[in-house]
């Protein structure tokens, strides 16, 4: 869910002089980043520390922030997915096993767990290597599963539009990940 694009705007051109007005707009969405980032990294403390960086960021930037662009909400999610890339990319080891394998769930076997998690590494791997307005749109739909309409509101576009950025971003990460969908494709693989 967004704010009016209209209200949102003018919450944006206080806040970039009123504290009291980045607050309101940080009580509006902090819930909705923290869930993306969540979904994302699978770990509630550094989902926590994400998110405070995400609005330290935007705090920061919101200056530079232009109300003819992208709304306030995408432009927010596409701090969130960098700020989870660069979390990714600075993580250390992790100290024990069952961090390092972020075993969660200890009914589920070890080995299985890795490889859910490899793959999940893949096809975000593969979503973040999209142009921007495909990764963003992909990200809100399957980190958050969001319905196309609140895309479309937090993106400033239609409906349809989006629908058609992730059915584009869907070919982008099969290509990526070379995933064969044809008739042809599933008979060799059944085959196997």
């Amino acid at each position: 869910m967004t704010l009016p694009r209209a209200y949102e705007d003018q919450l944006v051109e206080r806040a970039k002089v009123d504290a009291e007005a980045f607050g309101e707009l940080y009580d509006y969405y902090v819930g909705q980043i923290h869930r993306f980032v969540y979904s994302r990294l699978h770990d509630p403390a550094a989902a926590e520390d994400v998110t405070s960086e995400v609005f330290l960021k935007a705090l920061r930037a919101v200056g530079r922030y232009k109300p003819s662009g992208p709304p306030f909400s995408a432009w927010l999610y596409q701090i969130a997915t960098n700020a989870v890339n660069d979390h990714y990319r600075s993580r250390k080891p992790a100290s024990d096993i069952d961090t390092a394998l972020g075993i969660a769930d200890r009914a589920t076997p070890p080995d299985e767990h890795v490889i859910q998690s490899i793959e999940a590494r893949r096809v975000w791997a593969a979503i973040d290597s999209l142009p921007r307005a495909q990764r963003t749109a992909m990200a809100l739909k399957l980190g958050n599963d969001l319905k196309l309409a609140q895309i479309g509101g937090i993106m400033g576009k239609s409906e349809g539009a989006i629908k058609l950025l992730i059915h584009r971003g869907m070919a982008g990460v099969r290509a990526r990940l070379e995933v064969d969908t044809s008739p042809v494709g599933e008979k060799v693989e059944a085959a196997r």
